[in-house]
């Protein structure tokens, strides 16, 4: 989502909740990956009938998600950038931040495999052998969850890349993993999103083993009311202890795509 589009969002927002005055509307922020799997649409419909509150939710990359919030436009965030996270709750902008569930992360590229990844002995030898072959690799390059894990591999395999083989696109997963169907790219994406799409790709999955490296925690957090006197604090509480309700956690592991492969793993501990 671009800020011209985020900005229309919030005017079509601030317009709805002054014409329902009987609507308790809550506002959350998140990732691209929980709107692109559908996920946050199967649960918003489940938690309106559960609280009597509508979600309006602004899909974007985590760095963009946690700006939202930051800046008090919304009241509640979900996200998958442990260590934008951790600053975010350190300079006190949110609190109450708990585990909701994680996947992981892949390497997807095409079938033909130029680069000879799927062999690799991890995943920053899967990048090397792709920047080395200089074969086309597409970057979200916009401070989401997954961009920031990508730029995290890349400085463990110590390049910095660069050249008219690796593309910076500024766009959310979805439109990213098309993109690189569309070129016949390489792209860092996490499982769930690859999954939900996969019928509409030329690409597949090369380099998809489950280690710690790739491996994707999403967390909820509410926005402080010390830091914004505007936001929903009650409601985020309840959207908090919802989503990581033991009910709720069912809920996202029986979340699957198509060929009944779960998308999202609950970590929430009661």
């Amino acid at each position: 989502m671009t800020r011209k589009s985020v900005m229309i969002f919030m005017v079509v927002l601030a317009l709805t909740i002054a014409n329902s005055s009987f609507a308790k509307m809550l506002k959350l922020s998140s990732t691209t990956s929980t709107q692109n799997t559908g996920l946050l649409g199967f649960l918003s419909k489940q938690f309106r009938t559960d609280t009597g509150y509508t979600l309006a939710v602004i899909a974007v990359g985590t760095g963009r998600a946690l700006k939202l919030a930051q800046n008090c436009d919304v009241d509640v965030t979900l996200v998958h950038a442990p260590s934008l996270e951790r600053k975010f709750v350190a300079n006190g902008y949110g609190i109450d931040r708990r585990i909701v569930m994680a996947n992981y992360f892949v390497i997807v590229g095409p079938k033909s495999d130029p680069a000879d990844i799927k062999d690799a002995s991890s995943a920053k030898n899967a990048f090397t052998r792709i920047a080395h072959s200089k074969s086309t690799f597409l970057s979200r390059d916009d401070n989401s969850g997954t961009n920031v894990k990508e730029k995290t591999i890349w400085k463990m395999a110590g390049i910095a890349p660069a050249g008219s083989w690796y593309e910076r696109i500024g766009h959310g997963m979805g439109a990213t993993l098309m993109m690189a169907s569309e070129k016949n790219a390489y792209t860092l994406s996490d499982i769930g999103t690859y999954l939900k799409m996969k019928n509409k790709l030329d690409i597949v999955p090369l380099y998809d083993r489950k280690s710690r490296l790739l491996y994707n925690p999403y967390h909820v957090m509410a926005v402080n009311p010390n830091h914004c006197s505007n936001v929903d604090y009650k409601g985020a509480l309840k959207f908090d202890r919802w989503i990581t309700s033991k009910r709720v956690q069912k809920l996202i592991a029986g979340y699957k795509d198509s060929e009944g492969k779960t998308l999202f793993t609950p970590l929430a501990i009661y």
